[in-house]
């Protein structure tokens, strides 16, 4: 039991790590990085009540339908929604970059949990490729709502397109990464790994230019 958690937590882990890490002006309070981590763990429980809901009443069972509509949307739909009423709103969240910590930070405590739930069903066998493919891409899909829902905060003429982009474009490309699953089913790695290197090079130039971005400081009234 031990093992199998290790082997679940320990990528995620691994991952945010990393992305704090990279914020080298004014690193995030870890209590609160910590508290998005944990609002992303517990959205596992409701959204897995309602696919399990829908597959149950045979509704969205086409695979478009069910990679964009029932994994896709649901997911990065919940973690953005939990974001903007959470991180969003937070004073600490003073830069592009925080925006893609938080992100970040609920999209792996989402990751993290399922693939607990994963690895306790189907054997800590399948760890390394679940570090590889399902909890790296949704620590980038949460890079990129980061990254959008940051430049709406901060230096952008278009706040509200912004915000919608930070929800429509994880959703589109988690909906796209499922798709390949469910289709191409047994040599799915041969479209998922360049997926998966377009996916980290447009994530990693969304890191360099939100860290090129400046920190903006938020006035509080008391």
């Amino acid at each position: 039991m031990l093992t199998i958690l290790s082997a679940a937590i320990a990528p995620a882990l691994a991952l945010l790590t990393f992305f704090y890490l990279k914020d080298r002006l004014e690193p995030e309070p870890l209590s609160m990085v910590l508290r998005t981590f944990l609002y992303g763990a517990l959205l596992v429980f409701p959204i897995m009540f309602i696919q399990y809901a829908l597959q149950a009443e045979g509704i969205g069972t086409h695979p478009i339908i069910y990679s964009f509509f029932t994994i896709g949307f649901l997911e990065e739909f919940f973690k953005w929604f939990i974001f903007l009423y959470t991180a969003f709103r937070h004073t600490e969240m003073d830069s592009v970059y925080d925006g893609i910590i938080y992100g970040v930070s609920i999209s792996l405590g989402f990751a993290a949990v399922e693939n607990v739930l994963y690895l306790f069903a189907h054997g800590v066998d399948y760890a390394f490729t679940r570090a590889l493919f399902p909890v790296s891409s949704h620590a980038l899909f949460g890079v990129l709502m980061g990254y959008y829902l940051g430049r709406a905060k901060f230096g952008s003429r278009h706040p509200r397109l912004r915000i919608i982009a930070a929800m429509l474009i994880p959703f589109l490309l988690h909906g796209f990464y499922d798709y390949i699953l469910v289709v191409v089913q047994f040599h799915w790695i041969y479209i998922q790994v360049p997926f998966m290197i377009i996916l980290w090079t447009i994530g990693l130039r969304k890191v360099r230019a939100a860290t090129n971005h400046p920190i903006e400081k938020i006035q509080t009234t008391k």
